[in-house]
């Protein structure tokens, strides 16, 4: 086949897109899910309790590593230094090589430290919290670039070949995104040609982290079907310096100044066969598959601001008397420092157990996963929010004017931009919204999906009413009354602080949940699908009831071992009672909302309808097209790409 005509962009409908991406994700549950059985209303207590541990071999090497770590950021990195220069020095990138850190997560038979995930996000955390540019640069090569897809579905012949050089020297990047194509991989255009033992990659790719230094790249592309070849979206292993790779940009967003992210462009890019990662039409499985833990380093990342937070607001509202005391003694102040610390511990809560949860592998954490990068990435703004509106007009100045007029330099306003990406990174809200929701309902879709299919014939939603029949007979009794009902149950949570009362509260709530998506899926039906309002807020609700599960099993691991569980439980307390709070308020809204007002208004301001509504303004935006041309070509512009050695 001619490797010369890269194919166009796909035109797809939104079933065939819905399709392509049912394709791509895992269809089975081999292993015990506890947020799936959560959202079935099924309260699985044991499966999360007692909280794992990681084992003392482990734990002394992730210590160990964390020390040499926290010398490497105090000593050698300059926070500020970054955020002026919006550039990672590169001596402090060598000096990470060197450390080890682009090797966490590598096996030590490939030359890497074999951390586990625990301790690659605590570390994640650390180097973080000194500058999140390093976080995401160490995260986007490990999570879900080059070493993550290959420890899952890589041959031993491609370990041995690239993960010796992950581990040390070289930098990776994860490239699916491209100009006209985010969270709808069916309209993937990238092309990958088969062309002998070759594969010709023809294409754009846009928002590449680590691209513009990337020394290796894990790229999605759709092969077309041919004879021999059954085609689809594939995941290749692409050296940065083969002839036609062209780094065209490198962006500059509102927060993270210093992540290397750029636009990359490919024609007629020669990859051996050979370094293709699984099946071809196994792309979006792998990419899927990888963020199941990838994801976690993203938590990690709030968990560190989190914990920053609550330092600052702690220092300073000790400091800053206003009407003759200081303001953390004012209720309006303390209730935000109150929620600060309580979502703090709630998040590292809900990180730690689920990247426990991943190293022991005894769960599926597809759904853990997802939920802590949601719920985390929500609740971290927030908190960051709430420290700008505690520090006042100091909050909003940078920190660079602050120093220069004589006070500490607390980049307070950094981190509310450098936060706002995660809503939006590695799936955004409304996308994970959607994703968990999928998930979710997957066991009514299995037993009961025909019935709500339009292109199924009669005989099929005849059987599938009979199958539906036989689940519902056995699943819907066991929502009307469980453990949650009894005083007694969970009591050996029940210390000098009861958190048995916020247990019961999540074995009953999981019934109600679970008895919502059933009302709801009884009334729409096939519509169910559009009502994203709806599912959203029945995700929320499910994330919540995690939060407060890993809460309540973190402060008994806690005061198990004699650290700080008298403390954790207070925290444990108040992070519950204000998580109920949100559910009632929630669950409230399930019913009583203005989602069909809201498509009304949508389709006027489509129309035009309110366009009058604009005037008075003037729009400062520059001219050009809403999203740029992407079609196959050779590179018009310097490439910018700029290895680090």
């Amino acid at each position: 086949m001619s490797a010369s005509t890269p194919s166009s962009r796909p035109a797809v409908t939104e079933r065939e897109a819905r399709e392509v991406a049912e394709a791509a994700r895992e269809q089975h549950w081999r292993k015990p899910s506890f947020a799936k059985e959560l959202f079935l209303g099924r309260f699985r207590l044991d499966l999360i309790h007692p909280h794992p541990v990681p084992d003392d071999e482990a734990a002394q090497r992730g210590e160990e590593f964390l020390a040499k770590l926290r010398d490497f950021v105090e000593t050698k990195v300059d926070p500020a230094r970054i955020e002026r220069d919006a550039r990672i020095p590169d001596e402090v990138i060598d000096g990470l090589k060197e450390l080890g850190a682009f090797g966490m997560k590598i096996d030590t038979r490939y030359g890497g430290l074999g951390l586990t995930q625990v301790y690659y996000n605590k570390a994640l955390s650390l180097a973080g919290s000194a500058s999140p540019a390093i976080g995401v640069l160490l995260s986007a090569h490990q999570s879900i670039g080059v070493p993550q897809p290959l420890k899952l579905f890589g041959t031993q012949e491609q370990k041995e070949r690239f993960l010796p050089r992950c581990a040390r020297t070289d930098i990776s990047a994860f490239l699916l995104t491209e100009p006209d194509v985010g969270s709808d991989p069916a309209r993937l255009a990238t092309s990958a040609v088969p062309d002998g033992d070759d594969y010709v990659l023809d294409g754009v790719k846009l928002w590449t982290t680590n691209g513009v230094v990337a020394d290796l790249l894990v790229v999605m592309a759709r092969v077309p079907k041919s004879e021999g070849h059954r085609g689809g979206i594939t995941a290749f292993v692409v050296e940065t310096n083969s002839p036609g790779v062209t780094v065209e940009n490198r962006n500059a967003f509102m927060g993270l100044r210093g992540i290397e992210n750029g636009v990359t462009r490919f024609h007629q890019v020669r990859v051996p066969a050979a370094n293709r990662v699984g099946e071809e039409g196994q792309g979006l499985k792998i990419a899927l598959t990888t963020l199941n833990t990838g994801r976690l380093s993203l938590p990690a990342s709030c968990v560190a601001a989190g914990k920053w937070c609550l330092k600052i607001a702690r220092e300073w509202s000790a400091a800053r008397e206003q009407w003759g005391k200081p303001v953390a003694h004012h209720e309006a102040v303390g209730s935000k420092i109150s929620f600060i610390a309580a979502t703090t511990f709630a998040l590292e809560a809900v990180t730690d157990l689920a990247s426990q949860m991943a190293d022991e592998d005894r769960n599926d954490i597809r759904i853990e996963g997802a939920l802590a990068k949601l719920y985390a990435s929500e609740m971290a703004w927030t908190m960051a929010d709430e420290l700008v509106q505690i520090r006042g007009g100091r909050g909003f100045e940078t920190a660079e004017s602050l120093r220069a007029r004589g006070e500490r330099g607390v980049p307070a306003e950094q981190l509310l931009r450098d936060l706002r990406i995660n809503r939006i990174f590695e799936g955004s809200t409304e996308i994970m919204h959607l994703l968990i929701a999928r998930e979710a309902v997957d066991a009514h879709l299995s037993v009961a999906g025909d019935l709500i299919d339009p292109e199924k014939s009669l005989g099929d939603k005849a059987r599938a009413g009979a199958n539906a029949g036989a689940f519902y007979a056995k699943w819907l009794p066991k929502l009307v009354a469980g453990p949650g009902q009894l005083p007694t149950s969970y009591g050996e949570f029940k210390r000098e602080v009861d958190l048995s009362a916020h247990l019961r509260y999540v074995e009953r709530t999981a019934r109600k949940l679970a008895r919502s998506t059933f009302y709801a899926m009884s009334r729409w039906q096939g519509r169910m699908e559009s009502k994203q309002g709806f599912l959203g807020r029945i995700v929320d609700i499910g994330a919540e009831l995690f939060a407060m599960s890993a809460a309540c099993v973190r402060a008994e691991l806690l005061r198990g071992q004699g650290e700080n569980g008298r403390e954790a439980y207070q925290l444990a307390d108040v992070f519950c009672r204000q998580a109920r709070i949100r559910i009632e308020e929630l669950f409230t809204r399930l019913w009583t909302n203005t989602d069909d007002l809201d498509r009304t208004v949508v389709k006027g301001v489509l129309s035009g309808t309110y366009a009058w509504l604009e005037r008075g303004i003037i729009d400062p935006s520059g001219e050009g097209p809403w999203i740029a041309d992407a079609t196959p070509g050779p590179s018009q512009k310097e490439n910018v790409h700029r290895p680090i050695r």
